[in-house]
């Protein structure tokens, strides 16, 4: 899926590259990284990952009385250095987007680049998407550090 228009962040992390891979998997980190009253005004319902290239992935949350469904399927898995899906939340389909997720060993760390790939429509919320995920991914340093 080639889409036009990217949000792209950068991250270096003392941890190395295979316990940050394994982050994006494990509903524990997931839930300290990606969602949840550390991060955002909200409660966490449910975060169930995939293992597998083709799985499916859901994750939950509830703002302000409302649940939020954030879905996607993996496309490419090739631990420790690359991790892709597809990403959307289920009450704006059919509008879809995908992560991609490129991890470089250094040392006895790692440096991501995560670039969110979306439709031309998406093209007013490339500086929120960059300030989002530049916090999960602070947030992911924390807790795999």
């Amino acid at each position: 899926m080639e889409l036009p228009v990217k949000a792209t962040v950068t991250h270096s992390f003392a941890a190395p590259a295979e316990k940050v891979f394994d982050a994006w998997f494990d509903p524990a980190m997931i839930s300290r990284f990606m969602f949840g009253p550390q991060l955002r005004d909200e409660q966490i319902i449910s975060i169930h990952p995939g293992k597998k290239v083709g799985d499916s992935f859901s994750f939950i949350v509830r703002r302000q009385g409302n649940d939020y469904e954030h879905i996607g399927e993996y496309v490419e898995i090739d631990r420790p250095k690359k991790l892709v899906f597809t990403w959307a939340v289920r009450q704006d389909l059919p509008a879809k987007s995908q992560i991609v997720i490129d991890i470089e060993p250094r040392g006895i760390g790692c440096a991501i680049t995560l670039t969110h790939e979306m439709a031309r429509e998406a093209e007013n919320f490339v500086e929120q998407a960059k300030a989002a995920w530049s916090k999960m991914l602070n947030a992911l340093d924390g807790a795999v550090s």
